[in-house]
């Protein structure tokens, strides 16, 4: 028979263990031999035995005694590293919170990650406090690891190459201007909790503008890039925020809000020690007049001119897009894209007749060999019988069975089939002996629009090549560029005009321009696989859901 007081220390105990306490065996026994406040007499750990799980339970059907005696309880088994912790927290996973840490975390927070509410300042403060305790051992264990992808021999700074023997009088100056180019969709906040279901996977104290916000200006900051053409610009925080942080890097911003509802929109930035901005040009994709284009997304067009040495006339086109999401709806996507071709078109032209070197960034929503995508790329698409759901190649098996309509936008939108604006007719003179020919030309032209309008074949006159091939060449392995919970795809692009030397180019585009735009190299994309060990997109380190695309580019002009 056992002295009373130990009889009392095991009844003690299994009420303790019966009320849903835990072991655990991970901390070393010099710092965590301890009895928590229920019985303070006890000053020693109870021995454990070695073979227990960390989460390892008494039956609770055994009476006090007959569960000690029944344990195997032996001095013996006990390991110099296992310890009795009472109550001890524990963790499902490396690097997770303690249940009581999430206990007091959830009496103020009250509620699942972003389920279908706001974030205020109090909750930003709890969350970003917390993590910035372990963002330096977080930046150590979980960091995706890219490289770049090089083309050709070149370094990442302007280059002039020039005759030896230089007379500027009586010599061309040619120059090489090399400069890089990002594409990034950072998430708006507001999208982010909208949609909280695609960011279940992620812990809550991720989720918030002020712990995302010094994750996304130190990506932008360590890849350094020329030209920052960004997606999912929240426009409070680009007002507060952004715009200033960027242009303490020696960035000019241009910005374009969406037009309805949503407050984020497009950001083309760039550094004004490259290139000072000669236009821009925002471009809205909704029209109240016209039915089809009742969405609010929106594109910008910017001229640049690059700040060679030499005295040039060169000049650059960056266009920046987020299209409509919506896989069902082909029709408004085709739409949208053409109004940005348009807009390009009149923005691009060079006194020669030409095009000067066009980059064409965003998130298009579409996936590599969609119909979109073979549009962008191809410079023509074949669109009858073509179902409105298997234009962007989002769904495996489409909902959007309707079948696109010829043409696919009214005439009053002012774009042709060739994706250019279309001469708008002068008004006609209010003098009664207005010419009857003139009055018959004009019937000639709209005959001929109506009649081209009819063709179901979409073109445009840019040759354009992507940056990124879309898989891996060793594995046949996609490459993603947005990893959430629901998909891990590539929606993301880069596309250009590519110069005659330009090897990385896609065929037929040799003749796309004088001069033009040669790829260097680009920052490799990543698998699904890879992102899904560091627990997908956003993460500890990388905060939007999409991963920022770079590439290096050489203008070459005569």
């Amino acid at each position: 028979m056992l002295p009373r007081h130990v009889q009392r220390l095991g009844r003690d105990w299994i009420t303790h263990v019966n009320g849903s306490q835990v072991f655990a065996f991970s901390s070393p026994a010099p710092t965590c031999m301890r009895w928590a406040g229920h019985c303070p007499w006890a000053s020693f750990p109870l021995p454990v035995p070695v073979d227990s799980s960390a989460n390892w339970r008494l039956p609770p059907f055994f009476g006090p005694w007959r569960q000690i005696q029944n344990s195997n309880w032996q001095l013996d088994n006990f390991a110099p590293n296992s310890c009795f912790h009472l109550p001890n927290p524990s963790m499902k996973a490396e690097g997770e919170e303690p249940l009581t840490k999430k206990r007091r975390l959830s009496s103020q927070l009250d509620s699942p990650a972003l389920e279908g509410q706001n974030f205020s300042e109090q909750k930003e403060a709890l969350c970003v406090s917390d993590s910035q305790d372990e963002r330096s051992e977080s930046n150590k264990k979980r960091n995706i690891k890219r490289h770049w992808e090089y083309f050709c021999q070149h370094s990442r700074t302007m280059k002039i190459l020039e005759s030896a023997e230089t007379d500027q009088s009586n010599r061309e100056c040619e120059a090489k201007f090399d400069f890089t180019v990002m594409s990034y969709n950072i998430l708006s906040q507001n999208l982010l909790e909208d949609n909280s279901h695609l960011y279940k996977h992620c812990r809550q104290r991720l989720l918030i503008w002020t712990y995302r916000f010094p994750n996304i200006l130190q990506e932008i900051k360590q890849l350094d890039a020329d030209v920052l053409c960004l997606q999912e610009v929240q426009e409070d925080h680009y007002r507060k925020e952004i715009k200033s942080s960027l242009e303490s890097l020696g960035y000019h911003c241009e910005y374009k809000m969406r037009t309805g509802r949503k407050p984020d929109g497009c950001a083309i930035c760039f550094k004004t020690s490259k290139f000072s901005l000669i236009s821009s040009n925002p471009v809205e994709f909704f029209r109240r007049d016209i039915p089809l284009l009742d969405r609010d997304n929106v594109g910008l067009v910017l001229l640049l001119q690059p700040k060679f040495p030499c005295k040039t006339n060169a000049a650059i086109c960056i266009a920046n897009t987020h299209l409509l999401y919506n896989p069902r709806r082909g029709d408004i996507k085709l739409t949208q894209l053409a109004m940005l071709l348009a807009e390009i078109a009149s923005v691009a032209p060079q006194k020669n007749g030409t095009f000067c070197p066009i980059i064409i960034c965003g998130d298009f929503n579409s996936v590599p060999g969609s119909p979109l995508y073979r549009f962008i790329k191809e410079g023509k698409l074949n669109y009858e019988g073509l179902a409105i759901g298997k234009v962007s190649g989002q769904e495996q098996f489409p909902r959007g069975q309707r079948i696109l309509s010829i043409p696919i936008w009214p005439k009053k939108l002012g774009i042709s089939q060739n994706c250019v604006y279309e001469i708008r007719q002068q008004q006609k003179e209010e003098d009664a002996g207005e010419k009857m020919e003139e009055a018959t030309l004009d019937n000639t032209k709209e005959i001929v629009i109506a009649s081209e309008k009819l063709s179901s074949k979409l073109q445009h006159h840019f040759k354009l090549s992507s940056v990124y091939s879309h898989y891996f060449p060793e594995t046949g392995l996609p490459e993603v560029t947005t990893c959430h919970s629901r998909s891990a795809v590539t929606v993301d692009y880069i596309f250009y005009s590519a110069a005659n030397d330009d090897s990385v180019a896609q065929p037929g585009t040799e003749d796309s321009l004088h001069g033009g735009l040669k790829l260097l190299g680009r920052l490799a994309l990543l698998t699904e696989k890879d992102l899904w060990t560091v627990n997908g997109l956003p993460n500890e380190n990388n905060s939007s859901d999409h991963l920022p695309l770079l590439a290096e580019f050489r203008l070459v002009e005569r």
